[in-house]
């Protein structure tokens, strides 16, 4: 019986590791360390060694910087790294920046040299190979690595192609600034200082007889993904299971991935939250699904995730879903068709993402029936924040819905959907829906928030009257229409009333409406008087009703649009409050359709 592959472990300090040549995989992530998390780990060396004029106050102190995971290539005879780059990347950094700040005093080390790159027996016709120490093969290093590696190129000339190329510089301009400003230019300290950075700082390398072995090694060293590693660890349990023969493909669809998540500005780890809500059962205590959970759910869900029969299969669902979701982000049904009601509650919230769970899990609904979907979670979304639902339990709401509208086919489906879940949810939240609007005003929401309810009110009036309405976007943000103050703060101070009760009366929305900038900058703070004449020259129904109700012939289907608002021929703190009421029963017709008003609601 053949013996068992083994795994081997040493202890080495940065002057034996670099006697070895080591190459970053094609598949791996880029380097993505930031300016802070480099000085971190020079500042961490430093302050373990006391520092002081090049030299340690403690010379016997060793400083251990963790773990790296390798197999040996049979090719190329280099290390293959698994996991660790970061550190080691950096580590080959420092070299790079002590050689080039020794060079720039005159004088240099050949030991220095000997840590960058090196000799060695090619494998195949046994001439030499003249080799960096480390080489970064994923596409996104652009070899940029090789360039200051070579020390030919000023870095600051060369230029940041791709993030990680990015990173590297970054990186390399912070070690130059950290070791500028600790050794003041000095060769001898800064000598001192490599002897003791590759002598006394240590880690431990593991060598794995294959990938398969590294890639586990790292999955376990890694803790089951706690932390921001979900996504890396999630790719690496897919590398786990896919052959040899799958890899370029397998890194292709990621690097898909990836792009799609980018374009939609969305954060990784709140995608796969997302993707798995919307897509699997989740039995998770009060159906939530916190970050450092993810990957011990794929861990632990691989059969249904379908991860362990194809891997990339479920991999190209999960490009497909990404790229559903910066459909989404851009207002749009996996068609590409804009979705107005998307594009509506990025209005409301361009921060708002919660609803992409319920959209991912219908994305393959038939246009009509996705644009009824949208429609109800714009309302739903808009409901939860006019009464003040915590953002939390949006998630935990979509979630436990999404297997319901996985299960949608049709609008009768759909119809049940709404019937049978919304509506109860929307008739509890109806009270806080009334008081809410009773009390709304721009001291209680933010000025984007009521130009969207303004916004949303003129759009349904006009389209009741049977009249086709500006533009969402322009009723959203045109600089063209402004919110007017019916009753400016002066006017009602002249009414003899107490002028705390004015501040709040003038805010409130009752005393607002939309209005074209030419009409509003020719009236200005006028009286109301003055402002009635003015309003009929507006194109918006519901800022003409505030001086006369228009007429259009008998029982039409327009008098029928604008049957429910008011008119008034005065202005005053009750009439505001009448206005106010009035616009309320009016957001129960756009935003609680489905909830009929009761005279108790009146």
């Amino acid at each position: 019986m053949p013996a068992a592959p083994k795994i081997e472990s040493r202890d080495l300090n940065l002057n034996d590791l670099f006697k070895d040549f080591y190459s970053v995989p094609d598949f791996q992530r880029e380097y993505v360390w930031q300016p802070e998390n480099v000085r971190k780990l020079l500042d961490d060396i430093t302050d373990e060694f006391g520092i002081e004029g090049g030299k340690a106050k403690t010379p016997d102190e060793e400083y251990f910087i963790g773990s790296i995971v390798v197999f040996r290539h049979g090719e190329t005879g280099k290390y293959e790294l698994i996991d660790g780059q970061q550190r080691l990347t950096t580590c080959y950094l420092v070299f790079c920046v002590l050689r080039d700040q020794l060079e720039q005093l005159k004088t240099r080390s050949e030991k220095l040299e000997q840590m960058l790159f090196g000799t060695q027996a090619n494998p195949y016709t046994g001439e030499d190979e003249h080799l960096y120490r480390l080489d970064l093969q994923y596409e996104d290093s652009d070899r940029v690595l090789e360039v200051i590696g070579g020390g030919k190129v000023k870095v600051s000339d060369i230029k940041a192609t791709t993030a990680s190329v990015a990173h590297l510089i970054e990186a390399h301009k912070a070690i130059d600034e950290f070791l500028s400003e600790i050794f003041q230019n000095n060769p001898v300290d800064l000598k001192a200082f490599f002897a003791m950075f590759i002598n006394r700082v240590k880690l431990i390398r593991i060598v794995t007889p294959n990938l398969s072995h590294a890639l586990k090694i790292f999955e376990t060293i890694n803790d089951r993904g706690v932390g921001l590693n979900a996504m890396d660890l999630l790719k690496n349990l897919l590398f786990m299971r896919v052959n040899a023969t799958q890899y370029a493909e397998l890194k292709s669809r990621w690097k898909d991935l990836i792009s799609l998540l980018d374009k939609a500005k969305e954060k990784p780890l709140r995608f796969l939250r997302y993707f798995v809500l919307s897509h699997y059962e989740v039995e998770l205590p009060r159906g939530e699904l916190r970050e450092d959970q993810i990957y011990a759910w794929f861990q632990d869900n691989t059969a249904q995730t379908g991860i362990d029969r194809d891997p990339i299969g479920f991999l190209n669902e999960l490009v497909a879903s990404a790229r559903a979701y910066a459909q989404f982000a851009d207002g749009k049904n996996i068609n590409g068709l804009p979705v107005q009601s998307l594009a509506n509650i990025a209005a409301l919230s361009n921060r708002a993402r919660q609803h992409f769970i319920m959209l991912l899990a219908g994305r393959n609904l038939p246009d009509d029936v996705f644009e009824v979907l949208s429609s109800q979670l714009e309302n739903l979304y808009f409901c939860y924040i006019i009464t003040r639902e915590p953002t939390k339990s949006f998630e935990r709401i979509f979630g436990k819905w999404s297997p319901l509208v996985r299960a949608t086919r049709d609008q009768d489906g759909m119809k049940r959907f709404v019937t049978e879940q919304i509506v109860p949810d929307l008739q509890r939240r109806v009270s806080g829906f009334d008081f809410a609007f009773d009390e709304l005003s721009l001291n209680r929401v933010q000025k984007y928030r009521v130009r969207y309810i303004l916004a949303k009110m003129v759009d349904y009036v006009e389209r009741s009257a049977g009249r086709t309405p500006a533009s969402m976007h322009d009723l959203f943000a045109s600089s063209k229409i402004e919110i007017e103050h019916i009753l400016p703060e002066e006017t009602l101070l002249l009414q003899g009333i107490d002028g705390s009760v004015v501040k709040s009366a003038i805010q409130k929305l009752g005393n607002l409406t939309l209005l074209e900038k030419t009409i509003n900058a020719s009236i200005q703070n006028a009286d109301f008087d003055t402002k009635r004449k003015a309003y009929p020259t507006s194109v918006f129904l519901l800022t003409q009703s505030i001086a006369g109700i228009p007429v259009m012939g008998k029982n039409t289907e327009f008098n029928r649009g604008v049957a429910s608002l008011q008119s008034f021929d005065m202005w005053n703190i009750q009439t505001i409050d009448t206005r106010q009421k009035m616009l309320r029963r009016l957001a129960r017709q756009i935003w609680l359709p489905l909830i009929p008003e009761t005279d108790k609601d009146r």
